[in-house]
């Protein structure tokens, strides 16, 4: 692409060098450089790209932007801009030709909930007729293809290929997660959504945003930035609803269990089969269950009805969905126990799925496995270790990601949160693979044991390394040996 299409939109405060030369590729990543390449410096959390511009040049960069210093080098075109890092996600919104503007893009954000409500959004609207394409936690999609993803929200460039790959295949609509760490590093800025949903804001990343009210601040950009044809689709049960359509250009919707909304639902009846759930009038009967999957669908259900799909038709498709790995998945086995893998790993989520489970399982024993993320936020940690204790007959503490974390310091500050008659009723034992061997083990016939914290992770992160590790696995082989 030439130099000067490429900088369309894009304020700069000097170029040195040959503006009208032609970009063959981007890149923030100086190893990944080659002939004719342009090389974003960005400032990053863990490193300044600056410090890789004459890296970059070796490996064949013809082009440069930054915004700190000056640079100059022969043969080499220079852009200084204000901020590299929105320029980054300009450049690649230019580069790929503005596929977000040829796409039905939804984006969803929250602390809990994004990964359902994208992967049901994306099963619904598939199930429709439609070709899509989905960005999640767990992988992305273009139109059935699977494509493994590391992060939650990728950079910029990624998100533009990848959605430019989603027109080229004839996809017309995307739904992706949207983390706040994302919005905080502007790798979604300049992209266009015709729907911004805002699920909830609870207990976490504090370990990256530091206070509560920056968290808060990282989510509401999503809404800040949306356009006047976009819409805002808010849980306003949760206090922090409103405020996401603060200031926002969107037109505004709401959804609730609680009050009157523009999309109200209420559950009827549930057990571990299902829950009778009512959505605007209509009842129907799901796979899913727990209040927070009731949010979760009525989101879904909202999101379908803003871009324009019948709300029967709407309906009947959202009775026939299934279950999301990792999310309140279902294990049985020997003695009718039931074991359930869920990636709780926030307060607001370890709690949810235990109050689910107790509400659905009746008068059964409900154990609870689970461990805190090591190199994250340490505060959630013996407020998770009071959650559990308090709700669960049995409580085993295990290890999740360590990381560079000595496990037993972790599993000691959820074990501050635990007084001592719930610290009487736990098992803290370091191993994970043990641990739910254990909990199996001790289970009571038609017992159901919470696994939470990994979900549909296949790996543990021990030091900075990581080993394959599937909660699932583990599961299937203790019933076996129950048998």
């Amino acid at each position: 692409m030439k130099l000067n299409n490429l900088l369309n939109g894009i304020k700069t405060l000097s170029i040195c060098g040959d503006a009208n030369g032609d970009v063959t590729a981007l890149s923030f990543d100086s190893r990944t450089v080659f002939n004719g390449s342009m090389f974003i410096a960005v400032d990053g959390n863990s490193s300044d790209g600056h410090q890789y511009i004459s890296k970059a040049i070796e490996n064949g960069a013809k082009y440069i932007v930054y915004q700190n210093g000056d640079c100059r080098f022969d043969g080499v075109t220079t852009i200084k801009v204000e901020n590299s890092r929105r320029v980054l996600a300009m450049l690649a919104d230019n580069f790929y030709d503005h596929p977000s503007s040829k796409l039905n893009l939804v984006g969803i954000t929250g602390t809990n909930g994004k990964t359902t409500t994208v992967t049901l959004l994306y099963q619904l609207f598939h199930s429709l007729g439609y070709a899509c394409g989905l960005l999640s936690t767990i992988a992305n999609y273009i139109d059935g293809k699977k494509i493994d993803t590391d992060h939650t929200t990728p950079d910029p460039i990624a998100i533009n290929a990848l959605l430019a790959e989603m027109v080229d295949k004839g996809c017309e609509y995307c739904f992706m997660e949207v983390s706040s760490h994302s919005l905080d590093q502007d790798r979604v800025y300049g992209l266009n959504y015709k729907v911004a949903i805002f699920s909830n804001l609870t207990h976490d990343h504090l370990d990256y945003h530091k206070t509560f009210a920056e968290y808060l601040r990282c989510k509401k950009i999503f809404f800040d930035n949306l356009d006047e044809n976009a819409c805002a689709l808010v849980n306003i049960d949760d206090k922090n609803g409103e405020i996401m359509l603060q200031n926002t250009k969107a037109h505004q919707y709401r959804y609730s269990s609680r009050t009157l909304a523009d999309f109200h639902c209420k559950i009827i009846e549930q057990s571990l089969d299902g829950m009778l759930l009512e959505i605007d009038g209509t009842q129907f009967w799901s796979k899913f269950i727990g209040g927070h999957n009731a949010y979760n669908l009525l989101a879904v259900y909202g999101t379908a009805v803003l871009l324009g799909a019948d709300k029967s038709d709407v309906i009947v498709k959202m009775s026939a969905l299934g279950s999301v790995s990792g999310r309140l998945e279902y294990i049985r086995g020997g003695r009718d126990i039931t074991a359930v893998v869920d990636y709780a790993h926030t307060p607001d989520a370890l709690q949810n799925a235990l109050k689910t489970l107790h509400e659905a399982g009746k008068d059964r024993e409900l154990i609870c496995v689970f461990g805190c993320g090591g190199d994250r936020d340490k505060t959630k940690r013996p407020e998770m270790g009071e959650i559990a204790a308090k709700m669960a007959n049995r409580v085993i503490v295990t290890s999740d990601n360590p990381r560079t974390e000595d496990p037993e310091t972790i599993i000691a500050d959820i074990k501050a949160g635990m007084d001592l008659k719930a610290r009487a009723k736990s098992l803290f034992i370091t191993d994970r693979k043990e641990a739910i061997r254990t909990a199996i083990a001790l289970a009571n016939e038609g017992a159901i044991i919470l696994v939470a914290g990994k979900g549909h992770e296949d790996y543990q992160i021990i030091g900075k390394i990581k080993h394959h590790f599937d909660d699932k696995e583990v599961i299937r082989e203790a019933f076996e040996e129950i048998q």
